[in-house]
């Protein structure tokens, strides 16, 4: 890719892109930026040159980002989002900064319980502009290295392997609930955890935290439990055990809201199986004031 600099970048030609990119076509782009097709495609081959880099590949009559117009993209959206904010607030007359928070949340981590995280920082910060970006945790690191995001919520620490410098901020851990819909909860209640020997039980996939949890436990235990789905989806596995398909486990720390959401038992609690949960920045000790309210409020209330 071409070495670029504030004085070579167009932004005009970067407007562009971002409306082709966002509406689908160059057709729709027209009908957005009142010009015609044939200007957007030179103006997009000009940016193209000057980043050393394809943006779009066309696959049949659609046009598709290539790996660096994603990139391009991501960061163009953060800039004329940014921008029509400031539009925004002149015309309000606000001179204050709006308090932005840009999270991202590991896909790994149950939504109910980052819910529980968020929602100190929301209390602490009125008006406070929340951003959430759900993708895997390494990924979502390599975007706190260059500042895209303000902090990473997920259920394991940064690996010490990724060339960057990280803190991992434990924000406390908890044991895992074992739920089922009421016909499975009450068959496999009786002798718990004994009973999980066979029962039929829906997982995380063993990329996860919890799954290796489980497994460790399981095998600790002499307990076999019989897989009868895996859900990478944190949410689809919870749903799955609402339907019957089987017993599935979440976070005791929202054992609660589980049951409320989906309508399911408990059949029976696993203090020994660990969820830990973290904040990862990139500064040793945490500045922005919403992520300060999370963290305090995770280590006083949710876990203390």
């Amino acid at each position: 890719m071409t070495q670029l600099s504030l004085n070579t970048l167009n932004y005009q030609h970067l407007l562009y892109f971002w409306v082709v990119a966002r509406e689908g076509s160059i057709a729709k782009a027209t009908v957005v930026l009142h010009l015609t097709q044939p200007t957007i495609s030179t103006q997009l081959k000009l940016l193209e040159r000057s980043m050393g880099a394809a943006l779009f590949e066309r696959r049949g009559r659609h046009l598709v980002l290539t790996d660096t117009g994603h990139l391009v993209f991501h960061y163009a959206d953060e800039m004329f989002r940014t921008g029509r904010e400031l539009t925004e607030a002149l015309t309000r007359g606000d001179v204050r900064l709006p308090a932005r928070l840009i999270v991202g949340i590991s896909d790994s981590l149950p939504k109910l319980t980052t819910w529980r995280l968020l929602r100190p920082a929301l209390d602490a910060v009125p008006g406070l502009h929340l951003t959430c970006r759900i993708d895997k945790t390494e990924r979502l690191v390599a975007d706190l290295a260059v500042h895209a995001l303000d902090v990473v919520l997920a259920d394991t620490p940064a690996s010490s392997s990724i060339p960057m410098t990280l803190y991992n901020h434990l924000l406390g851990e908890c044991g895992v609930t074992v739920f089922a819909t009421e016909a499975l909860s009450a068959k496999y209640r009786r002798r718990f955890p004994q009973s999980l020997d066979g029962a039929p039980f829906i997982m995380p996939t063993s990329n996860t935290a919890m799954r290796r949890s489980l497994d460790t436990w399981c095998v600790a235990n002499n307990v076999r439990p019989s897989i009868v789905c895996e859900a990478e989806d944190v949410a689809l596995l919870q749903v799955f055990g609402q339907e019957g398909m089987g017993l599935f486990a979440a976070p005791s720390v929202v054992e609660a809201q589980i049951r409320r959401a989906y309508h399911v038992r408990v059949v029976g609690r696993l203090p020994e199986v660990k969820e830990q949960f973290y904040a990862i920045s990139a500064e040793r000790k945490l500045a922005h004031p919403a992520v300060v309210a999370l963290k305090e409020a995770a280590q006083a209330r949710l876990f203390g």
